[in-house]
């Protein structure tokens, strides 16, 4: 259901003209009644639909200054909202700075075929698990390999079901040490500059290690097979599948290291928090149809505009509302929340030896770049007076906080 794509030059810096709000609130009672939703998605619609609107309430600040006043609204601090995300961004974000290490890090990504994508949407839970325990586990098992490095690594792993043009594109992005703390505790062991692990090798136990671990999914009886994936309940069906996984080249990426931990950061700040699509790629909402801003990375780079049925857009939209308490961001090794502190703090004394560090001290931001102490809003109006809140305004009644 692909409308017609043509290249455009996409403008930076311009607000948000239009929003998934906005489609939401147009199409998505319509979407609703005729296709149905899952609990989690219809929190997730009816959530982006009332954001910083009077329905979630808000409050009436005014300027001490020139006396001007405006109403903010509340946000509804979904996951899955555009417009939700800085928030938790900050918060997380100062956590990751504390745990940096000064080493180089790589960045690579792991990807999942799209002949297992029908699976993936009836069975999310369990194989979006199963895929960070796949990526996590050839990683460390390269690392661990003394021909490799004969260390545990610290990975962070931020999960994305995304494509640029919404599509589902299931896939984990793993930031990695550069090294790792030795299997005795007393050595810091430095990977080779510029190289981790071939991709190659890491790619065929990436897919034997995911398959291995869907048979055993499916031997406990633990599977749906619905929709598209009904017939691969089937013995026979089961068998030729798997038989034409097992003889696919699954992707596995290393991309360019990002180097020192400041590029680790500046990466950590943008990415692991997004959405399935940012509300300043919509370029129209127009008699049913949406177009927004893709990225075309088979032909160049190209930026694009793509052109969808409402409808399909929501269908694709609703494909990575993940499950409710579901975690996208996950750490293994020495990173593992069980050890973090005390490894974290054996790693920094290895890493840096004529002093002792405290795994918080210098790594950790100041309380403004934390976003724990916020700075005083100013007027926009005069440009100088600080705003104050003078009124609370309630949410609207028999509407779901």
């Amino acid at each position: 259901m692909h409308g017609p794509s043509s290249a455009v030059t996409a403008a930076a810096g311009e607000p948000a003209r239009h929003e998934v709000a906005d489609i939401v609130h147009a199409y998505g009672a319509a979407y609703r009644l005729r296709h149905g939703v899952s609990p989690v998605q219809a929190v997730a619609l009816g959530a982006i639909e009332r954001c910083r609107t009077a329905a979630l309430g808000g409050h009436v600040e005014a300027c001490d200054a020139c006396g001007a006043r405006q109403i903010a609204y509340n946000s509804c601090r979904n996951r899955h909202c555009p417009k939700c995300q800085g928030a938790a961004r900050a918060k997380w974000l100062a956590a990751q700075h504390a745990a940096l290490l000064p080493v180089e890090y790589f960045h690579i990504v792991f990807t999942l075929p799209h002949a297992l994508n029908a699976l993936l949407r009836v069975n999310p839970r369990r194989l979006y698990a199963l895929l960070f325990r796949a990526a996590a586990a050839t990683l460390q098992s390269f690392a661990r390999d003394p021909r490799h490095l004969g260390a545990e690594l610290g990975i962070t792993a931020v999960l994305h079901t995304w494509g640029q043009n919404l599509a589902q594109h299931v896939h984990v992005h793993c930031v990695v040490t550069g090294g790792g703390l030795s299997p005795d505790g007393q050595h810091w062991v430095s990977a080779r500059a510029g190289f981790l692990f071939p991709v190659r090798a890491l790619s065929q136990v990436f897919r034997g290690k995911f398959l291995a671990g869907l048979c055993q999914l499916r031997a406990r009886n633990v599977l749906r097979f619905a929709g598209h994936s009904a017939p691969l309940a089937g013995e026979h069906a089961w068998s030729v599948w798997l038989r034409e996984l097992r003889t696919t080249d699954w992707v596995v990426y290393a991309k360019p290291p990002f180097g020192g931990p400041e590029r680790v950061l500046k990466y950590l700040s943008r990415y692991p928090h997004r959405v399935a699509i940012a509300n300043h790629r919509i370029v129209s909402i127009e008699d049913g149809v949406v177009c927004f801003r893709w990225r075309d990375y088979a032909h160049h780079n190209q930026v694009k505009v793509m052109a969808l049925p409402a409808e399909e857009f929501l269908r694709r939209f609703l494909l990575h509302v993940v499950p409710s308490g579901f975690v996208r961001i996950r750490h293994f090794g020495v990173l593992a929340n069980r050890h973090r502190v005390a490894k974290l703090a054996r790693c920094r004394r290895l890493l840096t030896p004529t002093r002792e560090v405290d795994p918080c001290d210098s790594a950790a931001p100041s309380a403004g770049a934390s976003g724990s102490v916020a700075e005083p809003k100013h007027c926009p109006v005069c440009g100088g007076g600080p705003l104050r809140i003078i009124e609370i305004l309630a949410p609207l009644r028999g509407v779901p906080p």
